[in-house]
């Protein structure tokens, strides 16, 4: 069994050694960082997604598409739809204390945005709450 959970309480990838957790989105990444390289190896990087581990992957809403599981409910639109970030097959918490709830006009995020946006003289939501609100 490799899942471990890595900094931030994400979805991990055990390392031979049995001691390093690295989050599962440096998995196959090009770079080892597992002192072995075990993170790298083509049996697990051969056939992106299918190879890896299940814990490691989110489909996203288009079956096409993936993302690694550290990469849900991580703020960031990275399915491309926002199915890794609402929805019930992310399933994530509400915005996180260092994040604004909103529905997002720019592609990169979706119903939560940093809060050091927050009145910065750019609309990110809706209705422009970063702005008046946040």
């Amino acid at each position: 069994n490799r899942f471990c959970t890595a900094s931030s309480n994400q979805t991990g990838f055990l390392c031979n050694d049995r001691e390093t957790c690295i989050p599962a989105s440096q998995v196959c990444d090009s770079i080892s960082n597992c002192r072995r390289g075990e993170d790298e190896q083509e049996k697990l990087c051969g056939d992106l997604p299918h190879s890896l581990p299940e814990f490691l992957v989110f489909h996203c809403s288009d079956p096409t598409s993936w993302v690694y599981a550290d990469q849900r409910c991580d703020g960031m639109n990275d399915c491309g739809d926002c199915s890794d970030e609402r929805g019930s097959l992310a399933a994530c918490p509400p915005c996180r204390s260092q994040w604004w709830s909103c529905s997002s006009v720019f592609y990169e995020y979706c119903s939560c945005v940093p809060r050091r946006l927050c009145q910065d003289g750019v609309q990110h939501c809706l209705g422009s709450s970063d702005e008046y609100l946040c």
